[in-house]
Parts: C-alpha cells; structure tokens; sequence
C-alpha cells in the first residue's frame, strides 16, 4: 500500500510543498523549493492543472482505441501528470529531455502533438518525430538504454561550451526519465558512473511509480533509490511525485546546477502507476484494491484541483472551457488515429539505412516479388 522501504527514515521524507488535500506546506525544510515556485501565480497554476487534465484525457482516450483494436498497444502514465508536468515545465527551451516509452506528459511541455507518439503504438511506423524541433527524442523501448544516450549528449553540450557561459539561453541541461525497474538495469548505474566522474549536466529523473510491471519496488532495493545516487557521488533529492510544484522546484533546482557547470544530479519521483504497465497487463494480478485506493485519495490532479479552489482561483467558467478542450482534443486523437491507416507491408525496408544498402534492397526485392505473388482468382492481391 504506502511505500515501503526496509531502511526509510524521516531523512528520506519526499520533498512536498503541496499536500494530498491541497493545502500548501510551510515547513522551514522546504523554503528554498518554495522559492522556486513563488513566481507561479494563479494563471501559472492553471496552466499546470490545464496541462495534467488534458494529458490525463490524451492518456484515457489511447486507452479506449487500444480497447476498440485502434492500436496494437498503448503504455499508459495515468498517476504520473505531476512529475512529468512539472518537471518538464522546468526545461528551458534549449534544454533535451530523452524520454522512455510513457512520458506523453513532458512530451506535451515540448509542444509534441501527442497524436503523433500513437503513430508509434499503431505501428505504422517506429514513432519518428523531428526531435531536434522539440528538443525531445525518440521513445526508447529498451529499458534503461536511453540513460547512456542522455548522459553522452550532456557529456557533448559541456564540451561544446554550452554550460556555465552565464548566459540563460545558451547554457543548456538534459535530461532523461526512466522507471524504478530502470534502476535494476546496468545502463542506469553506468550513466550514473559516466555522469559523476565527467560533471556531465543532466538530470536523471526516476519516476517510482511503485511496480516495475509486476515487481514492486520493495523487492528491487533495500534503500531508497534515491539515496543510490550518493554511491556514484551524484546529489540527490526525492520528490513527492504527485506534487507539481514540487516536482517543479526540484527538477528546476537540478536543472540550473547543470546549467551551471554544477553537474548531475537524481531524483526519485515517488508517484504511483494508477493503470496498467501496458495494455497487455492485468494489474489485478498482483496488487490489491486497497492499494490502489491510497494512491487514488493521492491523485494528483485531484490536490492542485483543491488547491486552486481553496485559493478561489478555480471557477466554472474555468472549468466549462478545460472541458471544452478536453472534447476537442479527444475528437482529434480518434479522428488521427483512424486515419493512419495502414502502411504498405513493404515499407518496413524504408530508412533502415540512410542511404542504399544491397543487402536490404535485394532483400525489399524479394519480399515485393513474394507478396505480390498472392493473388485472388480475379487477378488482384
């Protein structure tokens, strides 16, 4: 149920500034995160609401099509909108962020049309974007992987001489979201190695949702996975993951030593993965109701909701044109997705190489010869 750690202290208290019940937190430990978010006013505050409540209906409404057979697959982040929101509301447009497979939330803050991460699910194609335009790669499948890969572009910005110039739209910082399963991966310790000994500027942002898909986290580490960070000389924080402005203080934190000059750092984004692993998981299987009833009192839309309201910066007037917006953006995603289509068999051959390679061209020759070779009676494929 609650997170359970054999060796948690009150040291190992996530840093929170809002609580479950939407009531802001003033103790002396988290003033200098709640400096950070002194500048976020109420418009900025529905911003960050307007951003997880969309994402959240993004995230229903890919569920549904994989339901209705409208995608092959689908990796919901339902419970993790303020970590990804947050977080990714940090990022200076020339920061990177190098994503794995379910951060449609900081894909958003990059200004990805998220109806173009379902191209990737449906399978018309390996889920290409211009990543350069958003400074936000490709989905990685390969758990952990993609650690190495951010931790290697940040070592290329600092040589490159785009950190600790002092100039706020040049320096630059990266960063790369994974899982707590991410963690029993040796391409995390390794980037945690490479990121420590070289000062690389990135963030290395873990979201522990709790269950790496039927493993919890309890059986994955004996400490807090924050504190592994400290084992490679790395600082690190934790987060309560469900708290936006917290995760927007940390992240902010963490991001400007990189920029800096000031090096890596982790953060552990205590969340919880409120659906499945995937849509090919049935969570039923190995956690309980009543686990997933103290996350869902924990729900982190529902505690920047209360707390908008307790502020009166929420009214109904605000709330008739989110849900106006949350229809609208539904009915693209279900018009987007059924017009993909499907892509010609052959095209599996296409960009495997940047330019002409024998082997494949022969081979696409083949393939075409021999899919063009079943015919009805009627002469037609």
């Amino acid at each position: 149920m609650q997170p359970t750690e054999a060796s948690q202290t009150d040291e190992d208290a996530p840093v929170q500034l809002v609580t479950p019940d939407g009531r802001r937190v003033a103790d002396d430990r988290n003033a200098p995160y709640r400096a950070r978010t002194s500048h976020l006013g109420p418009e900025e505050l529905r911003g960050l609401y307007r951003d997880m409540v969309l994402v959240r209906r993004f995230d229903t409404e890919a569920t549904a099509l994989q339901r209705q057979g409208e995608l092959a697959l689908f990796a919901p982040l339902l419970g993790q909108e303020a970590a990804q929101i947050g977080s990714g509301r940090a990022l200076a447009p020339q920061d990177v962020a190098f994503p794995s497979y379910r951060e449609h939330g900081v894909a958003h803050t990059r200004g990805l049309d998220m109806a173009q991460i379902l191209r990737l699910f449906r399978g018309v194609d390996h889920g290409g974007w211009d990543s350069e335009a958003h400074n936000f790669h490709l989905y990685t499948l390969v758990i952990g992987s993609h650690s190495l890969h951010a931790t290697g572009y940040a070592m290329g910005v600092q040589r490159d001489g785009l950190v600790g110039t002092g100039d706020p739209e040049r320096d630059t910082a990266v960063i790369t979201y994974f899982g707590d399963g991410a963690t029993s991966q040796g391409d995390v310790s390794e980037a945690l190695g490479f990121a420590a000994v070289n000062n690389a500027p990135v963030v290395l942002f873990c979201q522990n949702n709790q269950w790496a898909i039927s493993v919890p986290t309890s059986t994955q580490t004996r400490v807090p996975l924050y504190r592994r960070g400290a084992g490679f000389g790395v600082p690190s924080v934790r987060v309560d993951g469900n708290d936006v402005l917290a995760c927007y203080a940390v992240t902010a934190e963490a991001l400007e030593r990189a920029r800096s000059g000031g090096g890596p750092t982790f953060i552990e984004a205590v969340t919880y993965r409120m659906g499945a692993h995937t849509t090919s998981d049935d969570p039923t299987r190995y956690r309980t109701r009543a686990e997933e009833d103290y996350w869902r009192d924990r729900d982190p839309i529902a505690r920047l909701h209360a707390l908008l309201v307790s502020e009166g910066a929420w009214d109904d007037e605000a709330a008739a044109a989110l849900d106006a917006e949350c229809e609208a953006l539904g009915e693209r995603i279900r018009a987007s997705v059924r017009a993909l289509g499907k892509p010609a068999a052959a095209s599996m051959f296409d960009h495997v190489y940047a330019t002409d390679h024998q082997v494949v061209s022969r081979e696409s020759a083949w393939f075409e010869s021999y899919e063009s070779s079943f015919t009805d009676q009627g002469g037609h494929r």
